[in-house]
């Protein structure tokens, strides 16, 4: 296993531990995008079509729900 599967799975893993108790955040939607986009990357790098596609998919939402956090603080300032 490359260290871009490996940061991936830790970075998602850290995002799941910190979402146990709480909704989901703009923490933890970084930290699961920067997760999705190395095993995305590691996938590529492996051949891997279907976990390229799975990871880019989650990848994107993340991107999604970043914005959306972002766009959510600036409104309720």
């Amino acid at each position: 296993m490359s260290i871009l599967g490996i940061i991936g799975m830790v970075l998602i893993v850290s995002a799941w531990v910190i979402s146990i108790d709480i909704v989901p955040s703009l923490r933890l939607s970084i930290l699961y995008g920067l997760g999705s986009l190395f095993l995305t990357i590691h996938s590529y790098i492996i051949g891997d079509a279907v976990f390229l596609t799975l990871n880019a998919l989650s990848f994107t939402i993340s991107v999604f729900n970043i914005y959306r956090g972002l766009r959510k603080k600036q409104v309720s300032r």
